[in-house]
C-alpha cells in the first residue's frame, strides 16, 4: 500500500514540527543554564582547593610547633634530672 502526501498531511505534519523549534529551544536555554552552573561549581571547587591548602600549611606549622615544644620541654626535663 502506497500513502500519499496530501496537503492536510502535510501541514499536519509541519504543525508537530513546528513545535519541535519550540521545545529545542527550551532544551538549548536549559543546556546553557546547565553550563553556567557548572562553571560556577568548579570555580567554587578551585576555591576549596586553596583554601585545604592553606588549612593544611596551618595544620603542618601548628603541629611541628608542638612537636618541637614538646621535645625541647621533654629535654629540658631530662637535662634537670642529670
Amino acid at each position: 500500500m502506497r500513502s500519499t502526501w496530501t496537503d492536510s498531511r502535510l501541514d499536519d505534519l509541519n504543525g508537530r514540527v513546528g513545535g519541535l523549534d519550540d521545545r529545542v529551544g527550551g532544551l538549548s536555554r536549559r543546556v546553557d543554564e546547565l553550563g553556567r552552573q557548572v562553571d560556577w561549581l568548579r570555580e567554587d571547587v578551585r576555591e576549596l582547593r586553596g583554601d585545604v591548602g592553606v588549612l593544611k600549611r596551618t595544620v603542618i606549622q601548628v603541629g611541628g610547633g608542638l612537636i618541637g615544644t614538646l621535645l625541647i620541654g621533654m629535654l629540658g626535663l631530662i637535662g634537670t634530672q642529670l
